[in-house]
């Protein structure tokens, strides 16, 4: 009997349809415990929604809590370590906002609001396309890690550049401009990604030089991860499919 439950909570199956039928309910919830998030007052409705989907997601917890031999394969210790595991925190966090254990009574209200935006990471768990994306960010942490770090860099550079080249203040209305280091990060970090808010800019030639190369910078460096990405993306598409075709017949094979 567990070992039925593990196979449609954790290895949903194209052809399965109880499996399928549970990915889709907990989708569901899951969309449905978000939108109470997008209002600023209750009502009684979002009260029986919360209620309801977190009712759900106590289960899925217990289901997967019961069945942590199957994947874990440690054996006793499996049940243990699950609470331990990455997945099982994100799953008891978005549950803890929907009891009575945090509510407005400790004046937490925004943290559990806060919390029930974690319950968006359980879509990767239910989402095939999503798990796909996961696997391909794993496959090039390497090349995103080394990215990031060149991003980085060039923000703290060009902040620190921008802070030291212009004025704290606007000669020609005395507000304050990069009037902070922090300033100059914001600046340096919506540039390079040529968003440019306009809330805050450069007001000598130099700074708007140093404004212009940013810009030209920034395209090239949020340019190299996006076919970095795509690329990896499209090869784990194909495996995918190459995969289930491979089940297919395996099944088909089985049958006859």
């Amino acid at each position: 009997m567990r070992k039925r439950i593990y196979t449609i909570i954790e290895l949903p199956k194209d052809r399965d349809k109880v499996s399928f039928a549970y990915e889709v309910l907990m989708l569901i919830a899951i969309t449905a415990s978000i939108i109470p998030l997008m209002f600023t007052e209750e009502n009684q409705l979002f009260r029986v929604i919360e209620m309801v989907t977190v009712s759900f997601f106590i289960i899925d917890y217990l289901l997967r809590w019961i069945t942590a031999d199957y994947r874990l394969g440690k054996k006793g210790w499996s049940f243990l370590l699950y609470p331990f595991t990455g997945w099982a925190i994100i799953d008891l966090l978005s549950i803890l906002p929907g009891m009575s254990l945090i509510n407005r009574g400790f004046k937490l209200f925004r943290i559990t609001r806060l919390l029930r935006v974690l319950r968006l990471l359980k879509l990767i768990r239910y989402s095939s396309k999503l798990r796909v994306l996961g696997r391909v960010f794993r496959k090039e942490r390497r090349v995103l890690l080394a990215v990031l770090g060149i991003s980085v860099f060039y923000v703290f550079l060009t902040a620190l550049i921008m802070f030291n080249s212009e004025p704290h203040f606007n000669p020609a209305t005395g507000e304050p401009v990069f009037d902070t280091f922090f300033d100059s990060l914001y600046w340096a970090t919506v540039t390079l990604t040529t968003v440019g808010y306009g809330d805050m800019i450069p007001v000598t030639d130099i700074g708007r030089f140093i404004s212009m190369l940013s810009s030209l910078f920034g395209v090239a460096i949020i340019a190299l991860p996006s076919g970095v990405i795509t690329a990896s993306y499209l090869e784990e598409l194909r495996g995918h499919k190459t995969e289930s075709q491979s089940d297919v017949k395996e099944e088909e094979k089985s049958a006859g």
